[in-house]
């Protein structure tokens, strides 16, 4: 029952931290993206709750995924946007590796599961939330992007041979 007590507050603390996010973000798209996953947090909560209680609750994938994607096209037209998240990398990280962490997690519960059906949802669960590290992953990538790419002026004039 511990187990289940840390995961339910694991979420909670996840949708809180993805609220504070979004509510610190300027973007709309990356407002939105933020109370998406929020929303995945309480969900995965609220399956844990029922595991925990022992009532059947199905399981409704996550679209945060397919959102991102379309942010991110949005982002890479939106050069100026760059520049105000670099004061939230550190944010990013952070969720990145609260992601990171729980993915382990849910792994870890799923291999000690004797209940297909548990063990199952709980690779489900540990899906969706690869899924929140990668969009975090991507976030800090493009965050970093300009710092990252390294073009040099006296390379820029060489012609192709």
């Amino acid at each position: 029952m511990k187990v289940f007590d840390f995961a339910m507050k694991m979420e909670l603390d996840g949708k809180e931290y993805y609220e504070k996010l979004s509510s610190e973000s300027a973007d709309t798209g990356l407002k939105s993206i933020f109370s998406s996953l929020a929303a995945d947090e309480q969900k995965h909560y609220e399956i844990i709750l029922a595991l925990k209680s022992g009532t059947k609750f199905k399981m409704v994938d996550s679209t945060a995924l397919e959102e991102a994607k379309n942010l991110f096209e949005q982002l890479q037209t939106d050069k100026s946007i760059a520049g105000s998240l670099k004061k939230s990398l550190d944010g990013y990280e952070h969720a990145r590796k609260i992601e990171a962490d729980s993915i382990k997690f849910y792994e870890d519960m799923a291999e000690k599961e004797d209940n297909p059906e548990i063990e199952q949802l709980l690779l489900r669960i540990a899906n969706e939330e690869r899924k929140h590290f990668n969009i975090m992953d991507n976030l800090c990538d493009f965050t970093l992007k300009p710092q990252n790419f390294l073009a040099w002026g006296e390379f820029s004039n060489l012609k192709q041979l």
